[in-house]
C-alpha cells in the first residue's frame, strides 16, 4: 500500500468540533503508537481564520491561533496540496504531554503560519472552506 499521508501535506479535518477546516501534517504514525493501536497522526491546524482587516481592529483580534492535535487517519481527508512550512522542530508527539512545551510549540507554529500567510504563498489553505 501507498504511502500518501506525508509530512506537510495539506489535509482537512472530518469529524470533531473543527470539522471542515484545514491542518497540515506534521508527522504521522501509519502503524500506530503503544497508546494508540491505529494509524493517526499529528496535524497542526488553524482555531479560526483570519478575516478582513479593519483600521480599528486590534493586533489581539487580528492575530488567529493555532492548534496541534493527533487525529485518526480515518477522520481526515487528504488534499493535493502540500505547505512549505517547517513544523517538524518544532512540534513533536511529547509536546502534547506537558502545558508549557505545548504552549510554546503552539506560539511558534501561529509564528509560522502567520509568515507563510503574510508572504501571500498557499493562500488556499488561509481561506474558509464554502460548503
Amino acid at each position: 500500500m501507498m504511502k500518501f499521508l506525508k509530512p506537510n501535506k495539506a489535509v482537512i479535518l472530518l469529524q470533531g468540533s473543527y470539522v471542515g477546516r484545514k491542518g497540515v501534517i506534521v508527522k504521522a504514525f501509519d502503524d500506530g503508537s503503544r497508546d494508540r493501536a491505529y494509524g493517526h497522526c499529528l496535524v497542526a491546524d488553524i482555531k479560526k481564520y483570519p478575516g478582513k482587516v479593519i483600521r480599528k481592529d486590534s493586533a489581539k483580534k487580528t492575530a488567529k491561533k493555532s492548534r496541534v492535535k493527533l487525529v485518526n487517519y480515518q477522520h481526515l481527508m487528504p488534499t493535493r496540496y502540500t505547505l512549505d512550512v517547517d513544523l517538524k522542530e518544532v512540534v513533536t508527539p511529547d509536546v502534547l504531554t506537558s502545558k508549557d512545551k505545548k504552549v510554546t510549540a503552539l506560539k511558534e507554529t501561529k509564528k509560522r503560519f502567520e509568515e507563510r500567510f503574510k508572504t501571500g504563498k498557499n493562500r488556499w489553505f488561509f481561506t474558509k472552506l464554502r460548503f
